[in-house]
């Protein structure tokens, strides 16, 4: 892991992960990987109410995904992007994108999960979990070098936010199962004696 220093007091820099506000799909609970939807009104509301605790924290960088919603979400929280991370776009769901899980399972004949299934079945598979770790690590990578600036901002999508954390903390991608991550909600990755840390949760 890349060493990071201390910024101004002796912090260490944090990394904030932040999905996106509600969508229609969201809502609907609707597979949203590569479509690029615009947050409905709600969303909207959800990421203007972040502003009053995410607006005022000094960023050192915010990184955005490409996709509209997780932009909008940024600017209505009041962070300022500083670059757009093609890492940062949420898992490529292939045949299975737009459909929810129970439409899937229904299918299949058996309960179906991204997190232990790892990939879609079919013509059209999508990306496996394990890709997605191999972007979400260099996210890492890159988040970390820049933490002797002060803290970083990631607003994303829930499924590649999970598996970002679950890597931030030596874990294999399927542990973002552990971290639920409503719409319009973030996480605080910090550190403890030098160690990875989850410092906050689902926090709106």
């Amino acid at each position: 892991m890349v060493g990071v220093g201390a910024v101004e007091g002796g912090r260490v820099g944090e990394i904030v992960v932040l999905r996106h506000g509600q969508t229609e799909w969201s809502k609907g609970g609707r597979h949203t990987g590569l479509t690029d939807l615009a947050l409905l009104p709600e969303g909207e509301e959800q990421a203007r109410a972040l502003r009053p605790k995410l607006g005022s924290r000094g960023f050192a960088e915010v990184w955005v995904s490409p996709l509209q919603r997780a932009g909008r979400t940024a600017e209505l929280a009041g962070l300022a992007p500083t670059g757009a991370d093609p890492d940062l776009v949420e898992l490529d769901y292939g045949g299975y994108e737009g459909r929810t899980t129970a439409e899937i399972s229904a299918e299949l004949g058996r309960e179906w999960s991204i997190w232990a299934d790892s990939t879609v079945p079919g013509e059209t598979p999508g990306e496996s979990l394990d890709q997605v770790a191999e972007r979400v690590d260099r996210v890492l990578d890159r988040a970390r070098a820049r933490l002797s600036d002060g803290d970083v901002a990631l607003v994303a999508h829930g499924h590649v936010l999970r598996v970002l954390t679950a890597r931030w903390l030596g874990l294999p991608p399927q542990a973002g199962a552990l971290f639920a991550l409503p719409a319009a909600a973030y996480g605080v990755l910090g550190h403890e004696h030098s160690r990875p840390v989850l410092t906050g949760w689902a926090l709106t």
